[in-house]
C-alpha cells in the first residue's frame, strides 16, 4: 500500500501500526481518516490477528486537525465527526484485536483513536485529554460514548468537563490504560502482547470481542451517530466559533455563552 500518513510492518499473524506525521503530532485530519480506513481493509484482507498501534516522535496523536475545523461550518463539523466515528467504529468492529501503545500525547482525537482499540498500554511519559470544551466543541470521533464505558460516568465527565490533561498513572488509575511501562518498554511489551494474540485461534479471537461488545461495553453506530450531530451544533454557535478562532490564533478565547 502507498500511504501518506501511515507506515505498517507485517508479521507472523500481527502487524504494526505507526501513525507517521511525527512533525505535525500526528494530527488527525479527514486524510488520516481515509487512509486508516483503507488500512482496517488491508487488514481483514490479510486476516490479521492483532494490531499494535501507535505514534512516531513525541506524540501518539495529538488530536484532530484543529485549523481545518475552525474552518468548518456546522454541517461540514458533523459530516468530519460522522466519519471519525465511522472508521474508530470500524476499529472497535474490527476481527482483529488492536492493541494502542501509547508513547506521547494523546489528546482528543488521539485519545479517542486509543480509546477505540481494544488494549491499552502506556509509556510513563504518555499524556492524556478530551480538551475540546475549551475551544467550545465536544469530543467528536467517539470519546463521549467509549470513555464512560471504559472509565464510568464521573471519571468521563471530570475528563470531557473540564479538558485536563492526566498522566499515564492517572489513567492506568481510572482504568483507561492496562499497563504503565518505561518509554523503552513500551513497543517491546506491545509487539510481545500481538504475538501472543497472533498464536491465538483467528476466528476465536473475533468471536471473542464481539461477545464482550455485546456484553454492552461496545458502542453502536448509531450512538457515534447521535454524538456527530451535538458535535455539529457546536460549531453552530458563537462560542464554538471563536474557541477555534482563538486556537488558531494561539490566544485564549472569550466565550459569551452563546
Amino acid at each position: 500500500m502507498e500511504l501518506q500518513c501511515f507506515q505498517i510492518t507485517m508479521h507472523k499473524g500481527w502487524a504494526l501500526l505507526e501513525m507517521a506525521r511525527p512533525d505535525k503530532l500526528n494530527v488527525i485530519d479527514e486524510t488520516v481518516l481515509t487512509e486508516l480506513e483503507a488500512i482496517l481493509q488491508h487488514f481483514k484482507e490479510e486476516q490479521v490477528k492483532a494490531v499494535v498501534v501507535t505514534g512516531q516522535g513525541r506524540a501518539f496523536a495529538a488530536g484532530a486537525d484543529v485549523g481545518a475545523m475552525a474552518e468548518m461550518d456546522s454541517q461540514e463539523a458533523k459530516q468530519f465527526s460522522v466519519l471519525g466515528n465511522k472508521v474508530f467504529q470500524a476499529i472497535e468492529d474490527h476481527p482483529a484485536v488492536f492493541v494502542a501503545a501509547v508513547n506521547g500525547y494523546a489528546l482528543g482525537g488521539g485519545c479517542e483513536l486509543a480509546l477505540a482499540c481494544d488494549l491499552r498500554l502506556a509509556s510513563e511519559k504518555a499524556t492524556f485529554a478530551q480538551p475540546e470544551i475549551n475551544l467550545g466543541i465536544i469530543p467528536g470521533f467517539g470519546g463521549t460514548q467509549r470513555l464512560p464505558r471504559i472509565a464510568g460516568a464521573a471519571k468521563a465527565k471530570e475528563w470531557i468537563f473540564t479538558g485536563r490533561r492526566f498522566s499515564a498513572q492517572e489513567a492506568l488509575q481510572a482504568g483507561v490504560v492496562s499497563q504503565v511501562l518505561a518509554p523503552e518498554e513500551l513497543l517491546p511489551a506491545a509487539a510481545a502482547l500481538a504475538e501472543e494474540l497472533a498464536g491465538k485461534s483467528g476466528p476465536i479471537l473475533t468471536l471473542a470481542k464481539r461477545a464482550i461488545a455485546a456484553s454492552g461495553t461496545g458502542v453502536s453506530p448509531s450512538h457515534g451517530e447521535q454524538e456527530a450531530n451535538f458535535f455539529g451544533k457546536c460549531l453552530s454557535t458563537e462560542d464554538g466559533r471563536e474557541g477555534l478562532r482563538a486556537f488558531v490564533e494561539k490566544r485564549d478565547p472569550v466565550f459569551k455563552d452563546r
